[in-house]
């Protein structure tokens, strides 16, 4: 693959310069988060270190709101139970089990290209919706074919991991606040977004230690429910390279993030005083693509990028931020997956700066 340059390069492509545009008119009702670039007397910050100390600030706030689960850094177990060969066996398709937390086994499904060559490949996880068949989603075992990312992503040479949402894994079907009973009680004062957060951090340690992965290129992408736990990832785990977050909902009033899977009540509460913006700057200068359609995210969802994206500039990689609205309500249509495969290959490949 052709390396790239940096913001100020003249080979950008037409798809790339479209994902840097504001929407032709913001909804009188979107959120306004204010920008992120001021500190905690609300003076601007005008360098990379006054950015850094707001960005510690930041990040320890949220991981107060959240409930801090310390991740360890050990190396998984992971058994295969299962493994198939589709796409005439050029796709290798395991169902695999490993212990998020000791004691706690999860499943997920580990996919790649059957010949790997020399070369090693770049690694995506790959968050599942919310759907009763869970992993079969993306695994392209299940469900419409536009949500089987992961498969669609090892086609293309990455090696992908889809994990379980706890709330499945420990709840199930309809019974998804039995989860949150659940955890409560293993973790008491802990978030449901906190539990998802943990649990994806341990799915890149997975996913990071298989044969064949670049640890350089590692990225997330989900959609709805994953869409989420892709914003929160991208914030807090710096091995993320790249991310894509469809129809999550960026605004806390944009979905239902104070449900009690999520953040909980507190999110809803008067003088909240913490938003996503401060969240999606935490993953500067690392790329990250929002996709909207109009639901959850879209035009309204503008402002976010707008409040975030001084932080991108800041630190030189203004074209690292992007957004797309696609019109097509809480799908993810063609057009999005286009756009989505070629950012990931597009930030993947680049140079570190």
């Amino acid at each position: 693959m052709r390396r790239r340059g940096g913001d100020d390069d003249n080979d950008r492509p037409a798809w790339l310069v479209r994902l840097h545009h504001a929407p032709d008119r913001i909804p009188e009702s979107a959120d306004r988060p204010p920008g992120v670039l001021f500190d905690g007397e609300n003076q601007p910050i005008r360098d990379r270190a006054g950015w850094e100390r707001r960005r510690e600030v930041l990040r320890r706030a949220w991981l107060e709101v959240l409930g801090e689960l310390e991740t360890p850094r050990d190396v998984l177990a992971v058994e295969v139970l299962e493994e198939d060969r589709p796409d005439d066996g050029a796709i290798v398709r395991r169902l695999v089990r490993y212990e998020a937390e000791p004691g706690l086994p999860v499943e997920a499904y580990l996919l790649r290209p059957a010949e790997l060559g020399k070369m090693p490949r770049p690694g995506a996880v790959v968050f599942h919706s919310t759907v009763d068949y869970t992993i079969r989603q993306p695994a392209g075992l299940e469900g419409p074919e536009d949500k089987w990312i992961g498969l669609d992503l090892a086609r293309r040479g990455y090696i992908t991991f889809c994990p379980n949402n706890f709330l499945w894994q420990y709840g199930g079907p309809g019974r998804l606040e039995a989860a949150v009973e659940w955890l409560k009680k293993r973790h008491p004062g802990v978030t449901g977004m906190a539990k998802m957060l943990y649990d994806a951090r341990r799915a890149v340690d997975v996913l990071a230690a298989q044969p064949g992965v670049d640890k350089s290129r590692l990225a997330a992408i989900g959609h709805s429910l994953g869409a989420k736990e892709v914003l929160y990832l991208a914030a807090f785990d710096e091995r993320i390279r790249a991310s894509v977050s469809s129809e999550g909902g960026i605004g806390i009033s944009y979905s239902n993030w104070d449900a009690p899977w999520y953040l909980g009540e507190q999110a809803a509460r008067p003088g909240f005083g913490l938003d996503h913006a401060q969240v999606l700057a935490l993953a500067a200068p690392r790329a990250f693509l929002l996709i909207g359609g109009g639901d959850a995210d879209g035009a309204r969802s503008w402002p976010y990028i707008e409040s975030a994206r001084p932080a991108w500039t800041l630190l030189g990689a203004s074209d690292a931020l992007g957004f797309l609205d696609h019109g097509r309500g809480h799908a993810y249509p063609e057009e999005a997956r286009s756009v989505a495969e070629r950012w990931l290959e597009w930030f993947l490949d680049r140079p570190r700066g």
